[in-house]
């Protein structure tokens, strides 16, 4: 794989089924490095299980022919597909269209877009939630009726820390709240779908409101209720909490104050109803403080009654994984509930997993896809006997299966023009570090046809999180790599997800202790094993919590040739004032602030000889950009072979999400760094 490669990279996200299982709505995006945007659309793939021929990667048909239509959602008569799509320079906005085919309607005209809409389940209506905001801000009128620009916008008077997030900007003054659309008479739309419709856009009716972030909308079974996730709790500006909220989604009359259904001590990241009203709700247990998400798990609980009729705080919960058991991953979407079982993911040693639940508690947790693949979003029919997924593996980003007897049948096959232009496979190792705990990664090779039979130089790539994973999915940053003549060693240490609790808490109060001591211990293994490495010719490479163990590591040793420390978090006493997470993250990490200084590259930068490029994005404020402008000028003022990368209107997710431009150039001048200082 090359740079100019990215308009390869094709995935399918999460598929919505026809009620009947026979058909899948997906949308299919990639990067356009011509057009700077990532385009695509949607797609209806045949499941197979109708029993009619033609069924299979061939046999898809594209829906829409929108720049970038998303998030899909087939009417419960399976006859209608709303889905959301951003024009260029354009907000996402729902629109309409049906299954056979035909132009969109546009529904919606929020100022600041939309999220994924879902129907109600008698098909009537639609809900959502979207940021709605302060009049006179983003270029909505003010109270006189001007349009203000940002330069002429009033202050912002901040009192609370959480105020502003990375990718998104300020938050308190455009919070997302609910919406419902009740739709004309469907069935009155035929061949001419304008016939017998109000004027368009439809005027949405707003059921949340107030200073809280309302998302993740679901209906209950009966249709007349919205339940929510928010955190309105007392207290709520100080801790991680958020709970479920229920909202009456009536058309008429006064909209009620939402009730809290679920809450405690608990980080909600997912909820569903069951049949019988009860709620489904996934997320972590942040402990009595509210503010203890270190390596905690995903996990599952059921209440114990059901709840869109319960007085406020009147239910209770009952847990359907226990903290040692799972490693629940993913939001509302990726909590399915069909044919009697919920249906989640799980992470497990750099696998994703699709496993299904007992609601009732009888029986452990049955894997329904597992192998070495990562499980994205997924559906079901109602009764559960059709199941689809969104899967990547070694060759593949992402594509549409359907699940069966654990393993995937490949629907489509969007990966096939990336695999012809060159994937190399994953090598899996496993290491033991210092203290003899295991550690597990894997290496990529460069093709020998291309490159010969080496020993190849060697970069050491480390992950961010720590609570996160490399896994079996086919990553870009090898690829890349590997395509340009380097051996790609890759590796999960300790405070990373899915090796259970006491692997991901190991790291808390001394973060870049046995962590470290994992990277290295990986690292030598690979290089003392059987494969073409050259020991002596080898760099050293990470973002965010990666470019902080780059950074460390080059603290304590100049066995690396280069460095690349990218979006690092550097200095853990700044970052507690800079940061959108600046105000939990040091302190849960590290402990203390004393023990924060001592943890922080930056403290000992000092010792570092190892030539190093820094690589920052100008809009981050996950790890801001004084973290890197900081390293890069401590290295400068000391004579260390030193330069400083800068992306404008990028934040924290630059080389995942960023422009397709900037992402190709992120990658030239890292091939053009490691072409200096390590050769191939």
């Amino acid at each position: 794989m090359r740079p100019d490669d990215l308009d390869l990279l094709l995935a399918c996200g999460r598929p919505a089924l026809t009620p009947d299982g026979t058909r899948a709505v997906v949308a299919v995006t990639r990067p356009d490095v011509a057009s700077d945007s990532y385009r695509g659309g949607l797609w209806v793939v045949p499941t197979g299980t109708s029993g009619a021929t033609g069924d299979g990667p061939t046999a898809a048909r594209r829906l829409t022919t929108g720049e970038r239509d998303s998030a899909p959602a087939v009417s419960p008569d399976g006859r209608w597909v709303a889905f959301v799509r951003a024009g260029a320079g354009e907000k996402p906005q729902v629109h309409l269209t049906a299954l056979d085919g035909g132009e969109p309607l546009r529904l919606t005209d929020h100022p600041l877009g939309v999220g994924a809409p879902r129907w109600s389940p008698d098909g009537t209506r639609l809900a959502w939630s979207a940021r709605v905001p302060e009049p006179g801000r983003y270029g909505t009128e003010d109270a006189e009726g001007r349009t203000p620009g940002p330069e002429a916008e009033p202050a912002r008077l901040v009192t609370e820390p959480g105020y502003r997030r990375d990718g998104v900007g300020w938050t308190r003054d455009r919070r997302q709240h609910v919406f419902v659309l009740a739709l004309p008479d469907l069935a009155r739309l035929g061949s001419d779908p304008t016939a017998g419709l109000p004027e368009l856009p439809l005027v949405p009716r707003q059921l949340t409101d107030g200073d809280a972030d309302d998302t993740e909308p679901v209906w209950s079974p009966d249709g007349t209720t919205l339940a929510f996730l928010s955190s309105r709790h007392e207290g709520r500006e100080d801790d991680l909490r958020s709970g479920v909220h229920v909202v009456d989604a009536g058309a008429d009359g006064p909209v009620a104050d939402p009730r809290a259904v679920v809450h405690g001590d608990l980080a909600v990241g997912g909820a569903q109803w069951l049949p019988d009203g009860r709620l489904v709700v996934t997320g972590q247990d942040t402990g009595p403080q509210g503010r203890d998400f270190v390596g905690r798990k995903g996990r599952a609980w059921v209440t114990t009654a059901p709840v869109d009729r319960a007085p406020e705080g009147s239910v209770g919960l009952r847990a359907l994984t226990e903290e040692a058991d799972l490693e629940l991953d993913g939001g509302t979407a990726d909590v399915v509930v069909a044919g009697g079982r919920v249906l989640v993911r799980d992470l497990h040693r750099g696998r994703g997993r699709l496993l299904a639940l007992d609601p009732d508690g009888s029986g452990g947790p049955a894997l329904l896809l597992h192998g070495e693949l990562v499980v994205g979003g997924f559906a079901a029919t109602a009764d559960g006997d059709t199941v689809v997924a969104s899967v990547a593996d070694a060759g593949r980003t992402g594509d549409l299966a359907l699940v069966r007897d654990g393993g995937p049948r490949f629907l489509t096959d969007v990966a096939a023009p990336l695999r012809e232009a060159g994937v190399r496979p994953l090598a899996e190792l496993e290491a033991t570090s210092g203290d003899g705990h295991p550690v597990h990664g894997w290496v990529v090779l460069p093709d020998p046809a291309t490159h010969g039979e080496g020993p190849h130089p060697v970069l050491l790539n480390i992950h961010g999180g720590p609570h996160a994973q490399y896994d079996w999915a086919l990553f870009d940053e090898a690829q890349v790599y590997a395509g340009a003549g380097y051996a790609v060693v890759m590796c999960n240490p300790r405070g990373a997800a899915g090796y259970g609790p006491e692997h991901a808490r190991a790291v808390r109060g001394a973060l870049g202790s046995v962590d470290a001591d994992d990277v290295l211990a990986f690292l030598d293994h690979a290089l003392a094993s059987d494969l073409p490495l050259d020991a002596d010719r080898v760099g050293v490479m990470g973002g965010s919590y990666g470019g902080y163990m780059t950074a460390l590591l080059t603290t304590r040793t100049d066995r690396f040739a280069a460095a690349v420390v990218e979006r690092g978090y550097l200095d853990g006493v700044s970052f507690h004032g800079s940061s959108d997470i600046g105000w939990f993250f040091p302190g849960e990490y590290h402990g203390s602030a004393e023990a924060a200084r001592e943890q922080s590259p930056m403290t000992h930068v000092d010792r570092v000889t190892t030539p190093t490029l820094v690589i920052h994005s100008e809009a981050d404020w996950r790890c801001p950009v004084e973290q890197g402008q900081r390293w890069f000028a401590h290295l400068r003022a000391r004579g260390v072979p030193t330069e400083l990368l800068l992306f404008p209107g990028e934040g924290h997710e630059l080389s995942r999400s960023g422009t397709p431009r900037h992402r190709r150039q992120r990658f030239e001048e890292v091939l053009r760094w490691w072409g200096s200082h390590l050769p191939v």
